[in-house]
C-alpha cells in the first residue's frame, strides 16, 4: 500500500520537534548541531526572535489579500531588494523553482519584444539544478531529473561545467541568455572562478544576450556577500532568490533590470501566494540582519575559520576526505568514503550534513553560527571520519 506521504524522499529515520538557533531537537531529545539549515533556508537558524517577532506580528494582522491589491508589505522588500542590488524591479515568488520557470519566460518575453522571437535557446551547464519544474529539469538536463517525465520543454543547450570552448562557439543567433548558478550547490559545491563570470558577463555584452544567475542557495549572505555574484564585480541581467531570503518561511523572488524585464507586462504572469504579507514581513526582517555590513564581515570572518579547521580535518582523515571546496559558509567536502556513510555517521554523532553529487557534503550552516558552534562541529565531524577509518 502507498504511504499517506507520497514516497518521492529517502527520509533519515529522524523526527524534529523543535529547532534552537543552530540545534534540531529530535523527539526523543538528542540535540543535532545543524550543517545543514534546511539545505541553506535557515540563514539565521531556528526561531530566531527578530524573524519569529515579524510572523507572529503580522499573522496577527493581515495573513493575505492576493495581488490583485497593493501589499505595503511586499512594496517595502522590494524597495529594499532593489537598494541592495543591482535589480529595478522584483517579483515574488514561493519558492526557487517558480522564480526558474519566470527567468525563464522573461528572457524569452524580452527578445520576442525586440522583434527576435527566434531568440528562445538558453545554454545552461552540467552539475546544474534549477528546481523540479519542467523549465527546471530542462534546463539541468541529466538523466537523473528527466528520466521518465516525457518531452522536455525545448529551447535549451547543455554544457560541460566551466567549458570555456565549447561557450564561445554554443552562442547563435537563437541563443537568449546564459544561466547558471555562481557556485553550483547540488553539483558538489563547485564554485566558478570571479575570472570566469566576468567573462560571462562580457561574453553576454558581445552578443547582446541576457545573463541569468540562480542565486537560490549561494545567495542572501551566504558567501560572506549578500550576493555570490559580487565577488567578481559583475551584475546579471536577471537573479533568481530564494531559500535564504525567508529565512525558513516559503519565499523567493526574480529580481531583474529595466531591460531585461521589459517584456513583463499586466497579465505576462502571476502568482497566487507569492509576495504575501506574511513572507514579505519575515523577509525584511532577514535582510535587517543580513545585509548589515558589520553581519557580512562576520560571516567571512566565521568562514574563514570554518574552512581552515576542515582543511585540518582532511588532512587528518585522508582515507576519508579529500578536499574542501565552496565559497563563505557554503563548503563542501569532497569524500573518498561514500558521501552517504559520512551523512549517516555525522547522524550517529548528532550532526546534520547534506549529500551533494560527485561525492561530496554539504556544510550550510546557519549564517549566526558561532565560534563554539563550529568547533563542536570539527569535533563531531571528526568523531564521524574515525568510525569510518579503517583500524
Amino acid at each position: 500500500m502507498i504511504p499517506a506521504i507520497l514516497p518521492t524522499y529517502s527520509r533519515a529515520p529522524l523526527s524534529f520537534v523543535r529547532g534552537e538557533g543552530s540545534w534540531l531537537i529530535e523527539a526523543d531529545g538528542r540535540r543535532f548541531l545543524d550543517l545543514g539549515a534546511g539545505i541553506a533556508v535557515n540563514a539565521l537558524g531556528h526561531a530566531h526572535p527578530a524573524l519569529v517577532k515579524a510572523l507572529t506580528e503580522q499573522a496577527g494582522q493581515l495573513w493575505h489579500t492576493s495581488n490583485l491589491y497593493k501589499i505595503p508589505q511586499q512594496q517595502a522588500l522590494a524597495e529594499r531588494l532593489v537598494e541592495l542590488s543591482f535589480a529595478d524591479t522584483v517579483f515574488f515568488t514561493n519558492s526557487g523553482t517558480e522564480a526558474c520557470e519566470l527567468a525563464v519566460k522573461m528572457a524569452r518575453k524580452y527578445f520576442h519584444d525586440q522583434g527576435q522571437p527566434e531568440r528562445v535557446e538558453i545554454i545552461t551547464f552540467s552539475g546544474a539544478f534549477h528546481g523540479r519544474s519542467s523549465a527546471g529539469i530542462a534546463a539541468a538536463g541529466s538523466d537523473k531529473m528527466t528520466k521518465g517525465f516525457g518531452p522536455l520543454l525545448p529551447g535549451f543547450k547543455h554544457l560541460d561545467f566551466a567549458d570555456h570552448e565549447a561557450l564561445t562557439v554554443a552562442i547563435t543567433e537563437t541563443t537568449a541568455a546564459i544561466l547558471l548558478e555562481p557556485v553550483q550547490g547540488e553539483g558538489g559545491i563547485r564554485a566558478l572562478p570571479d575570472s570566469c563570470l566576468k567573462g560571462l558577463r562580457d561574453l553576454c555584452d558581445e552578443h547582446g544576450i541576457l545573463l541569468i544567475l540562480d542565486e537560490v542557495q549561494c545567495g542572501v549572505g551566504r558567501t560572506g556577500k549578500l550576493f555570490a555574484h559580487e565577488w567578481a564585480g559583475i551584475a546579471p541581467d536577471i537573479m533568481m532568490v530564494a531559500k535564504g531570503i525567508g529565512g525558513g518561511f516559503p519565499l523567493g523572488a526574480v529580481l531583474a533590470n529595466e531591460k531585461a524585464a521589459s517584456g513583463m507586462t499586466a497579465g505576462t504572469h502571476g502568482s497566487t501566494y507569492g509576495g504575501n504579507p506574511l513572507g514579505c514581513a519575515v523577509g525584511c526582517a532577514v535582510l535587517d540582519i543580513i545585509a548589515a555590513p558589520a553581519f557580512l564581515a562576520e560571516i567571512n570572518r566565521k568562514a574563514g575559520l570554518l574552512r581552515q579547521k576542515l582543511e585540518g580535518l582532511v588532512s587528518a582523515h585522508p582515507e576519508v576526505f579529500e578536499e574542501v571546496r565552496g565559497a563563505g559558509l557554503m563548503l563542501g567536502l569532497k569524500c573518498r568514503a561514500a558521501n552517504s556513510d559520512v551523512v549517516a555517521a555525522g547522524y550517529a554523532h548528532e550532526l546534520i550534513t547534506v549529500p551533494a553529487a560527485d561525492n561530496v557534503i554539504r556544510l550550510l550552516p546557519p549564517l549566526n553560527i558561532t565560534d563554539d558552534e563550529i568547533a563542536q562541529a570539527i569535533a563531531r565531524l571528526e568523531s564521524a571520519a574515525a568510525s569510518l577509518t579503517p583500524s
